[in-house]
This record gives structure tokens, C-alpha cells and sequence, in this order.
């Protein structure tokens, strides 16, 4: 019944730094995206509600990461807490083996790892599709957002057309340059003041109004021009071709379901750069839901040790295991998708070094023994807390 007790205590104490480490992650991968999306909201007065709807379809791609750095951050702090208030010590004092404190922490590390893999192997190809398809819909629909003043456009084939300004209440185009060159051994430079761009009357169409322009043809075989004043002038606008385009193209690995990774590798002719980048995705849906219990068991020891029972050195030691980690992922990857490792190693290498360095501090930590070069670590991580201290408390700064 102790011991129950003890497991549930430990686990109810890691959901709280959980909830806010996965809230402060997400905070940070996002910032990048939520600023392009203010300013499009700001400047092409885009529904936020679409954008909104983006943003939660880019999530499951963010979580596959943010889980396992939020589980080991959680555990960190969770003994960081119970060593600085001296309730490791009295565990210890009570007779209780530290290998006791390991089942809560491997059950909460195995629920973050299931969902970290239905993340990655459900939720990210699905946000991904239908981050694309949502995207396609939103250039159908709000067209305007296609429209950069003072930028060439080229997104519709055999044109390309530049506007000076736009009227952000009107939106009506001022001073409109465009090249036409749709039909053959023709170029047409066509000149407005003003115009507007409409909605076609089938889906991907549209038609750009111009007022009170000029139209200068050249026939390039017989080297002759000439030129047409207008009033008003329409060019239709197409998009159908590339909508096609979008649907039928080859699926990002990112965008593939696991029965499609495993029938590509099964399938495939020759190892090539995309081989061995689906075989690295097939073995990364499980590698990194497995990160959560190689970090996990890592942050007990690291979380105990009293060299780093002050939080600030805990917390950078943190980071800095984060940092190791992802940077042999990151080489992992690099060496897998160019063939010069087997993915297999490239992408299970980081979870099998920081999590043997895990059990490895774990039964120092057990037998009471000190681990000499986490010296190093935290005079690192201190270094690294008073740095940026110092840096905020900089007036200025």
C-alpha cells in the first residue's frame, strides 16, 4: 500500500510541470508561424478562423517533439522539487530503494510515448494532407492573398504581373504591369492605372479587370507590334492546372501514412535520396515516441544528484541533454538520408546513448555514488543561467 501510495504521489507531482512545459514548447515552435499569421491577417484581412484552423493542423507535427522534451522536463522538475525539499533524503532515510521511484516514472514516460506515436503516426500525416488542401481551398477562395504590392507574381502560368499598391479597403490595384505570354511567338506588355481581380465562374479562375490601359502586342516571327488603348479589359486567370497538379503529386514523407512507408521501402527499385529518407521517417515514428522514456530515465538521476538540487543548474542541464540530444538526432538524420549510416542506427543512436547514460546514472545514484563528471554539466548549466540572467538584467537589452 506504500508503495501506492508513493507511485501515485510521484505521478499526480508530474502532471502540473507537464501542462506547463508543453505550453511554454508549443509557445516557442509557434511564435514563427503566428507571426506570419498576423500578418496576414493585418495585410490581406484573411478570416482568422482559417488561420486558426491551420495553425491547429500544424500541431501534430510540433507535438512529435514537444512531448518528449515536455515528459523529461516534467520528471526533471518533479526531483528537482522532491530533492530540494529534502524528500529524496527522507525516502532514503525510510528505507526506500531509489529503483522504487521507477515505475510511476515509467508509466507516466510510456502514456507520452503512445501519444507521441499516434501523433506521429496518425496525427501527422493527416494535419500535414490536410494542412496542404486547406491552404490550396484558402488560395481559391481568398485570392487577394496571391497579391504582394512591388512583387513580380508568377504564380499563374505564361504571366507575370506586378502591382504598384493596393487598396486595402477597396481593393483596388493601382498601376498594373503585366507580361502575357500564353500565346505562341506572341508578348503582350499590357499597362493600367487601376483594376480589380474577381472570381471566376469555376472553381481556380479568375479574371483580372484593367481601366483605361494599353496593350502592346509583339509578334516575334514577323517582328511587328502594335499597340491598343482600352477602357476596360479582362484577363482570365487560371489556376485548374495546378489544383490538378496539387492533387496528384507525390506525397511529402511527412505526409505518409505508416502502410505507405512500409510499402515504399518494400516496393522500391533502387536506394536512392528518397529511399533512405522514407526508411528514416518509418524508423523516426518510433524512434522519437521512445525518446519519451530514454529522457525520462534520464531526468530521475539528474533530478536527484544534489549537485544539481538547485533548480537553475537542474533546469540547464536540462536543456543542455535536449540540445545533446537533438544534435545526434539531427546528425543521425543527415548521415541516414545520404546512405552513409543505416537509418536504423542514425535514428535509434540518440535514444540508446542518452538513455544508457540514463541507467547508468541511475544505479550511481542508487548506490549512493557521486558522478564525477556531471561536474562538468553544471558549471556549464550555471554558466548558462547566470549568462542569461545577466543578459535580461542588461538595461537595453
Amino acid at each position: 500500500m506504500r508503495s501506492k501510495t508513493l507511485h501515485r504521489y510521484i505521478f499526480l507531482e508530474m502532471i502540473p510541470p507537464f501542462v506547463m512545459s508543453m505550453a511554454f514548447f508549443m509557445f516557442v515552435f509557434l511564435m514563427g508561424q503566428l507571426l506570419d499569421i498576423t500578418n496576414m491577417i493585418v495585410q490581406h484581412q484573411v478570416s482568422f478562423g482559417i488561420f486558426a484552423l491551420l495553425l491547429v493542423l500544424s500541431l501534430p507535427y510540433f507535438l512529435v517533439y514537444i512531448i518528449p522534451m515536455s515528459a523529461m522536463m516534467s520528471v526533471l522538475l518533479t526531483f528537482l522539487r522532491m530533492s530540494g525539499d529534502n524528500e529524496i533524503t527522507a525516502l532514503k532515510a525510510g528505507g526506500v530503494s531509489m529503483y522504487r521511484l521507477l515505475p510511476p516514472v515509467l508509466v507516466f514516460a510510456t502514456l507520452c510515448m503512445i501519444i507521441t506515436g499516434f501523433m506521429g503516426i496518425y496525427g501527422m500525416p493527416w494535419g500535414k494532407s490536410a494542412y496542404e488542401n486547406l491552404a490550396l481551398e484558402v488560395a481559391r477562395s481568398n485570392f487577394n492573398i496571391a497579391l504582394t504590392p512591388n512583387r513580380f507574381n508568377d504564380d499563374f502560368p505564361g504571366i507575370v504581373f506586378y502591382v504598384n499598391d493596393i487598396d486595402s479597403r477597396t481593393r483596388q490595384l493601382h498601376d498594373v504591369f503585366i507580361e502575357d505570354r500564353r500565346e505562341d511567338n506572341v508578348s503582350s506588355t499590357i499597362v493600367a492605372p487601376r483594376g480589380y481581380l474577381f472570381e471566376g465562374d469555376t472553381p481556380y479562375t479568375f479574371v483580372l479587370r484593367l481601366y483605361n490601359g494599353l496593350i502592346n502586342n509583339v509578334e516575334i516571327e514577323s517582328r511587328q507590334a502594335h499597340a491598343t488603348r482600352f477602357d476596360t479589359y479582362d484577363i482570365r486567370l487560371d489556376l485548374q492546372e495546378e489544383a490538378a497538379d496539387a492533387g496528384s503529386r507525390r506525397k511529402d514523407r511527412r505526409e505518409m501514412t505508416l502502410s505507405e512507408l512500409v510499402q515504399h521501402v518494400r516496393e522500391a527499385d533502387e536506394k536512392d535520396g528518397r529511399y533512405y529518407a522514407v526508411l528514416m521517417e518509418l524508423h523516426m515514428k518510433f524512434s522519437i515516441p521512445f525518446a519519451c522514456i530514454a529522457m525520462s530515465v534520464l531526468a530521475v538521476p539528474l533530478g536527484i544528484q544534489t549537485l544539481v538540487s538547485k533548480r537553475s543548474a537542474g533546469l540547464g542541464i536540462g536543456l543542455l541533454s535536449f540540445l545533446i540530444y537533438y544534435l545526434l538526432l539531427t546528425g543521425g538524420m543527415v548521415l541516414s538520408e545520404t546512405g552513409l549510416i543505416a537509418p536504423v542506427f542514425g535514428t535509434w543512436m540518440p535514444n540508446l546513448i542518452m538513455g544508457g547514460l540514463g541507467v547508468y546514472l541511475w544505479v550511481k545514484t542508487a548506490r549512493d555514488r557521486p558522478v564525477r563528471f556531471l561536474d562538468f554539466f553544471r558549471n556549464v548549466a550555471v554558466w548558462i543561467v547566470s549568462a542569461v540572467r545577466s543578459r535580461s538584467n542588461t538595461p537595453g537589452a
